[in-house]
């Protein structure tokens, strides 16, 4: 069972999410929160598996409580769900350590899989924030503004750049193993070795080293 906590200031978008988790067997809403401050204090006292969260709020917004949970360490997974899909509103969401970014109009079938994705450890970014993301790294600079090539920085394989640009398409290790026909397994192996060459940890700092170095 996935405890979750909702935090929007509408009633009624809670009552219409609550109605849809409702019909998933395997999802429970523990508590509701109308502000800000109310989402902190309510998933330290109930510590849900998973937070999902509006970012305009009153008192504090949904990128100022996921960046105050991080900051105090609360083991809790967080969705931000909201109707904006700005530029500026994503990145930050992001930067702020958001494990996934979903927009309203999504429909039920991938606020379902956005739940479980985030849950199972990945991040997850619905197509119309995925494409923000590439536009990030296709802002990329000239050749001869880049601090050093590909080749003799991080030394990746034709395999593991092919890789690098399904991860940073917002696909799962089984989407990219059927897409290049290899198994599941070896997409995990690849993805530890690509995570180990870049020195990072986690798809937001994967695609600041990728935008960073020109990597795609």
């Amino acid at each position: 069972m996935i405890n979750i906590v909702l935090a929007d200031d509408h009633t009624l978008v809670r009552d219409g999410i609550k109605s849809l988790l409702s019909k998933q067997d395997d999802f429970k809403v523990i508590g509701e929160a109308e502000d800000g401050v109310q989402a902190i204090e309510l998933v330290n006292e109930l510590k849900p598996d998973l937070l999902i969260i509006d970012i305009r709020m009153p008192k504090f917004t949904g990128i100022e409580v996921i960046k105050q949970l991080k900051k105090e360490k609360v083991n809790v997974r967080t969705i931000v769900l909201s109707m904006h899909d700005s530029e500026d509103y994503v990145l930050d969401s992001i930067d702020s350590g958001a494990d996934g970014y979903v927009l309203k109009g999504t429909n039920k079938e991938e606020f379902v899989k956005a739940i479980n994705f985030v849950m199972s450890g990945e991040k997850y970014f619905c197509g119309e924030i995925s494409s923000i993301l590439l536009k990030r790294l296709n802002n990329k600079p000239n050749k001869s503004e880049v601090k050093t090539s590909l080749d003799s920085e991080f030394n990746l394989t034709k395999r593991e750049t092919q890789i690098l640009k399904q991860i940073l398409n917002g696909n799962s290790n089984q989407e990219i193993a059927d897409i290049l026909k290899i198994s599941k397994r070896t997409i995990e192996v690849h993805r530890l070795n690509l995570m180990k060459k870049l020195k990072v940890k986690n798809i937001v700092e994967l695609t600041k080293v990728a935008n960073q170095y020109h990597l795609i």
